[in-house]
């Protein structure tokens, strides 16, 4: 069944790619993790077949994230992945699809080329690139046209993105490397440090989801672990409370508060009144770390909420601004 080329929103993230057509909404939820062989290039997985290799693959098969801290890492492997997903989001078609991606705040010339080119190689008519601030504030129902300050904290995978907004565009922001993946990153050495065992980013990841936090729980949690003892080489079964987690998180979670703290610094006075009056949204994957929220509120002062679809919210706003691509068009013509 042969199709016109449709619009595409995608939120390429660090940990997940996310895919939004017009008319339909959210189709396609996918790690952005790909194993290839090593001998051939063949790409033999994507997705979270990809990511169930992670860790666990033999000498000529690499499983890998192509993305690192919100940028490309590996150029060939993020154009065959987009090819993939682009393929399974539109099956076979006539025109090719219209793409616009989200980018962090803070990135390159070049690191946008990269991402223009790879799109356009993967199949796609013509490239667009939204700022994910921007698209989260978007994505989580907030009016950005009119001239009144609104404050995003987009936390994903990679990266952290901060940015203060008033008609349309983006007045301070900030990009910081501190995301879900520096939290996993801070379990696995805390774990190795005290326990003196090794575990992978999978399992640093669950532990994280289930008993991880950044504010004190009430009532302290405790989970089993398995990794592998690094005196002995044997695997090794231990428990972990959540206030084990905190002491692990505390510090990227600070370098988080403190990125919004500088925001907020240099943020216009009336724009900074406006925030005080409408208060800080959250979105992304890395913001429902259990506690963020409320640490941000205390160190700050500002009423701090974590958007309803706070995973999603990127990508909607993507698609959303789908809308205006015919707009975008006609001034490039221009």
């Amino acid at each position: 069944m042969f199709k016109c080329g449709q619009d595409i929103g995608i939120d390429l993230g660090t940990a997940s790619v996310i895919a939004y057509t017009k008319g339909k909404g959210i189709v396609l939820r996918e790690p952005s993790v790909v194993a290839v062989d090593n001998n051939t290039g063949e790409v033999l997985a994507v997705g979270k077949e990809a990511r169930r290799m992670l860790g666990r693959t033999p000498g000529n098969i690499v499983a890998t994230r192509p993305l690192r801290d919100g940028v490309i890492s590996n150029y060939t492997v993020t154009e065959k992945m987009l090819k993939y997903f682009i393929n399974r989001v539109c099956g076979k078609f006539i025109f090719a699809p219209r793409i616009m991606i989200c980018i962090p705040s803070q990135v390159t010339e070049v690191e946008k080329k990269a991402v223009i080119d790879a799109a356009s190689h993967a199949g796609a008519r013509r490239v667009y690139l939204i700022e994910e601030p921007i698209a989260a504030a978007i994505g989580a129902g907030l009016d950005i046209s009119k001239p009144c300050g609104n404050m995003v904290v987009d936390i994903g995978g990679g990266t952290t993105d901060i940015a203060v907004i008033s008609l349309g565009g983006s007045v301070v922001s900030t990009s910081l490397k501190v995301a879900g993946d520096k939290f996993d990153e801070a379990i696995v050495k805390y774990i190795k440090k005290k326990y003196n065992i090794i575990i992978g980013e999978r399992t640093a990841e669950d532990l994280k989801i289930n008993i991880g936090c950044v504010y004190p729980k009430i009532q302290d949690m405790e989970m089993e672990l398995r990794g592998r003892d690094l005196t002995t080489g044997l695997p090794r079964t231990i428990s972990v409370r959540s206030s084990e987690m905190f002491e692990a998180l505390i510090k990227p979670a600070m370098m988080v508060v403190d990125a919004v703290h500088s925001v907020l610094e240099k943020t216009p006075p009336e724009l900074a009144a406006d925030i005080s009056d409408r208060g800080i949204y959250m979105t992304g994957g890395g913001c429902l770390v259990d506690g963020l929220d409320k640490l941000l509120q205390e160190k700050t002062g500002i009423n701090v909420m974590i958007a309803q679809d706070a995973v999603s919210c990127v990508a909607l706003g993507t698609g959303k601004a789908l809308d205006n691509l015919d707009v975008l068009d006609a001034k490039k013509r221009k």
